[in-house]
């Protein structure tokens, strides 16, 4: 996921793909630690997109209101 595919969601978009992602998140752990996780890459990924996310979010949140 790109940054610029993320400044262009919504709101709801962000929360259901933050969502989605940290369940996924928490599946990849559980794969880790029984031994499961074939493709330990996707760990960061999703990782990095959660921090991508959380960091659009919190921009929108504090950005000054032009007006």
């Amino acid at each position: 996921m790109k940054v610029s595919e993320v400044k262009d969601m919504t709101p709801d978009q962000l929360q259901d793909d933050l969502l989605k992602l940290k369940k996924e998140q928490f599946n990849l752990r559980f794969q880790g630690a029984s031994g499961q996780l074939e493709k330990t890459s996707r760990m960061r990924i999703v990782r990095r997109d959660i921090a991508r996310i959380k960091t659009i979010q919190r921009q929108r949140v504090s950005a000054p209101v032009k007006g």
